[in-house]
């Protein structure tokens, strides 16, 4: 994988642990999601003015690509509701890279070479040790934590070929995350109501913020699944769960233990062999 394909894939991490610990440290979840897509929803359309539309054939992947967005936001805030940032973002990121691998190898024809391959493996593995307690894995949002993986899994399969297919990983990018951060807005006035949604609370600033660094770091991640395999780009990229670690331990009380240092250590091992 090209060097600077690495490197900005890392940056995308460290950005998407960071919105992740602001929306895990949010009083209303649902809410400071919901009120992250709609920045992503204004910075895009308005980008999208100044671009070529994406070619024909990516539009329903960019379509597809929002639904399952919208589904992994639904999962992603009802795992946060008991679970720690340290357990919930292990587990939902470290079940994905093996899934986008094999959907990779299916739907998008892609091959990946044995090193790749056990850098996957690596940190795949030390990213789900990081949820273990002792040596349980006793988390109560365990399914949703799942089905997030699952989602991420899907979406990024669908992206990765849509951008592809658009001719301009950029502009797919801009038109599926403004589909995206409509639907969700949508979504949260059916579950509750509009009143309550555009109503300023004390968090208003930090989920505009957050919802323009995850777009950003999306962003990224689409430039480089468009250049790099699937499956590797997302390896990579779940080694925010190494930054979400540090953030957890840092700002929101979480503990850093000998066993996490050691799991850090492992994926750090798969991310060099990937890179």
């Amino acid at each position: 994988m090209p060097t600077h394909i690495v490197f900005l894939v890392l940056f995308a991490a460290l950005l998407h642990a960071s919105w992740n610990a602001l929306l895990r440290g949010g009083a209303d979840r649902l809410w400071s999601m919901t009120v992250m897509c709609i920045a992503i929803a204004v910075t895009c359309v308005v980008a999208a003015a100044f671009m070529v539309p994406p070619a024909v054939e990516s539009w329903g992947y960019a379509l597809l690509s929002a639904l399952l967005h919208v589904g992994y936001n639904l999962f992603l805030v009802r795992s946060y509701r008991v679970g720690d940032l340290g357990q919930i973002y292990p587990i939902s990121r470290g079940s994905s890279p093996a899934l986008i691998t094999l959907g990779a190898a299916i739907f998008a024809g892609e091959t990946i070479t044995p090193g790749e391959m056990l850098g996957i493996a690596l940190v795949s593995g030390g990213i789900i040790s990081l949820a273990f307690r002792g040596r349980s894995l006793s988390v109560p949002s365990l399914p949703y934590a799942l089905g997030t993986g699952c989602f991420i899994a899907a979406y990024s399969v669908v992206d990765g070929i849509g951008a592809r297919l658009s001719g301009a990983p950029l502009s797919y990018t801009v038109w599926m995350c403004a589909l995206w951060g409509v639907l969700m807005p949508a979504v949260y006035i059916g579950l509750r109501d509009a009143r309550s949604l555009f109503s300023l609370r004390p968090g208003t600033l930090s989920a505009l913020v957050g919802g323009l660094v995850s777009l950003l770091a999306y962003g990224i991640v689409i430039y480089a699944m468009s250049e790099a395999p699937l499956g590797a780009v997302s390896a990579l990229r779940e080694t925010s769960v190494l930054f979400a670690l540090l953030i957890g331990y840092a700002f929101l009380g979480e503990t850093l233990t000998a066993r996490r240092i050691l799991a850090c250590a492992v994926i750090a091992s798969g991310t060099f062999i990937i890179g």
